[in-house]
């Protein structure tokens, strides 16, 4: 393996953290609705746990309100379970063959206990791209101790793997901070 090849093994592996961080992000309830908050519920589909977006068609009404149209009737009562189930506070009605999904506005309390854990998700990816970074410095130091490479190498690309973890921790900070704004908006 080159210096080359690990920096940029380093660098797509830190992209998936900030990727995963993402989409973590996303399931973080804010005071308006986004059918990105169901994503991880899982729905008793005869007897087989299914993601809810393989069971039924997920659509905003309107900015509080998520619309779930199940793809077989049979489905109602299971989705609605499930969703009721979920540790998300929400409480569907149906109407028809339809699940309205009212996501009520947020206290300032449960604001609060958003943001934290926002910052436990932050903190999460941020050991994720130290781990990333430790895992390619130790992959630098063996390829020195093998003599695959110099020792000027061996430090050149560990400044560069340094540079990249400075560059996706700021992009944590980043995405956090803006997620916070956006959670503490009322």
């Amino acid at each position: 393996m080159t210096p080359a090849e690990v920096k940029k093994s380093t660098e797509q592996k830190m992209q998936k953290s900030i990727e995963t961080l993402k989409l973590d992000l996303a399931k973080v309830r804010t005071g308006r609705a986004h059918v990105g908050i169901l994503d991880h519920v899982m729905v008793d589909y005869y007897g087989t746990p299914t993601q809810i977006t393989q069971v039924a068609n997920l659509t905003l009404l309107d900015a509080r309100t998520i619309g779930v149209q199940p793809w077989e009737k049979k489905m109602i009562a299971a989705i609605e379970k499930a969703i009721r189930d979920s540790d998300l506070g929400l409480n569907p009605a149906t109407v028809g063959d339809l699940i309205r999904v009212p996501t009520p506005a947020l206290t300032e309390e449960r604001r609060k206990e958003m943001v934290k854990l926002v910052r436990g998700e932050a903190e999460d990816a941020k050991i994720a791209i130290r781990n990333i970074r430790r895992d390619a410095n130790e992959t630098l130091k063996k390829l020195l101790k093998d003599k695959a490479i110099s020792e000027d190498d061996e430090r050149r690309t560990q400044d560069e793997v340094q540079k990249l973890t400075d560059k996706f921790v700021a992009e944590v900070d980043k995405l956090v901070v803006e997620k916070e704004k956006d959670v503490m908006t009322v």
